[in-house]
């Protein structure tokens, strides 16, 4: 009877390696659960070779490399290509935290969670996290090798929690500081899908008139040989841009039209790169009307709450400061934060820097400085992050009735501009008839 090493987990998570004797690796596989472990790793133990070079017995080498042909192909198959989503790391602590408040230990909640990934990098990611766990490696220490998927908020907090042992509490926390992150995402992408969809069917409807409408205009006209009115000229004069008629023109206008969200798109991810560049992008969307108050209003709640959470998980201040400021998006709040930290670092107020800084309203200067005074200051910035996050959506919804009847005005006047610039000439041209 073949012998199978293995690798298992007892009730309370602790790794164990033995083997065991069974006519196939489905019957090793029920002799180890009935030992009340939890098989994670079973392979039949390879028999020694002869002096004379050949298997001492060919059935088992023969299984041995049909093993290796099988495990070979379970390795292409983890290949993947994609990035780990914030959708699939919120389920994941959701899940984690019911695992770990339900009382399972940490590999087994692990493994639990890994079986159930689909094929991918999270998966992929999730077993190297589980095999660093076996090996003696706190979980926090585990998640900061894999960046992409666990940032820097994340496995600090985690941190936090191993240290008070307060994980499952922890985790909790994080997976409702994620859902509410990303609904208030998902509520402003939401809110722009309608305008930019219109925007987009108005521009190509345009783009068809200039190509294909206006140019048989003009050659009606110019067979009549009549002159032209301004209006109609500019029409005109715009249609040959957009078609690429010009004289000496080499970039049709409609091609700039389209390319001009990426081109904007790619000047401020450069512009962003550079310290000054990042603050005066950020600084000039702050006085976007309308557009300019949701960006602060949801920049002071995604601040907020990241450090009042912190807090609350036990993360030293200054530490919390740090993380709150590489992680806030936004320059000029990272300039203020990073005045906060140099003032709480020499043992000084929160409030004062901040309030200096001038991009907070007052109201959340004062309620962040009685939360100092009453050493409620976690509290005050959850409620801060809350009551912003409403003053979002009721933002978000004004900006969504504003763009309605502006984006109606604009494609009125554009469509009355073609017509009277159109129709214009070919009066003149009935009047000169009767």
């Amino acid at each position: 009877m073949p012998t199978y090493q293995f690798e298992a987990m007892d009730e309370t998570g602790k790794p164990i390696k033995s083997s065991v004797k069974a006519s196939n690796s489905d019957d090793a596989i029920a002799r180890i659960r009935s030992k009340g472990l939890f098989p994670t790793s079973v392979r039949e133990e390879k028999l020694k070779r002869s002096r004379s070079g050949s298997d001492s017995a060919s059935p088992a080498g023969s299984t041995r490399r049909v093993a290796k042909k099988k495990s070979g192909g379970s390795k292409l198959s983890e290949i993947s290509i994609g990035g780990v989503s914030k959708k699939q790391l919120t389920a994941f602590t959701r899940q984690f935290s019911t695992l770990q408040d339900a009382g399972l230990p940490i590999l087994r909640s692990l493994q639990i969670l890994e079986q159930q990934q689909k094929p991918g990098p999270f998966k992929n990611i999730l077993r190297q996290v589980h095999e660093d766990v076996a090996s003696g490696l706190t979980l926090s220490d585990s998640m900061s090798k894999h960046p992409k998927a666990f940032d820097k908020l994340y496995f600090k907090m985690i941190a936090a929690g191993e240290v008070g042992g307060v994980l499952d509490q922890i985790l909790q926390r994080l997976a409702e500081f994620m859902e509410k992150a990303a609904k208030l995402k998902k509520r402003i992408i939401g809110a722009m899908i309608y305008p930019a969809v219109v925007i987009g069917v108005a521009t190509v409807i345009v783009v068809g008139i200039m190509i294909m409408i206006v140019p048989k205009f003009e050659q009606i006209f110019s067979d009549f040989d009549t002159e032209l009115p301004k209006i109609t000229m500019v029409l005109v004069n715009t249609s040959s841009w957009i078609g690429g008629g010009l004289e000496g023109q080499i970039v049709p206008g409609w091609v700039w039209l389209i390319c001009s969200p990426l081109f904007i798109f790619i000047f401020l991810k450069l512009g962003r790169k550079s310290t000054a560049g990042a603050k005066a992008i950020d600084r000039g969307s702050l006085f976007l009307p309308v557009a300019g108050k949701i960006i602060s209003r949801s920049t002071i709640a995604r601040f907020t709450r990241t450090l009042g959470t912190l807090i609350r998980a036990g993360v030293p201040i200054l530490d919390a400061l740090t993380i709150t400021r590489e992680t806030t998006g936004n320059a000029v709040f990272a300039n203020a934060l990073n005045r906060v930290y140099q003032s709480v670092q020499q043992g000084n107020s929160f409030a004062q820097p901040l309030g200096e800084a001038k991009v907070c309203d007052t109201m959340v200067v004062n309620m962040i400085d009685v939360g100092e005074e009453t050493g409620e200051l976690d509290g005050m910035l959850l409620r801060v992050a809350d009551n912003y996050d409403e003053e979002v959506d009721v933002l978000v919804q004004s900006l969504t009735s504003l763009l309605e009847p502006i984006m109606v005005c604009s494609l009125g006047l554009i469509v009355g501009f073609i017509v009277i610039a159109l129709f214009m000439p070919l009066v003149t041209l009935i009047q000169g008839v009767q």
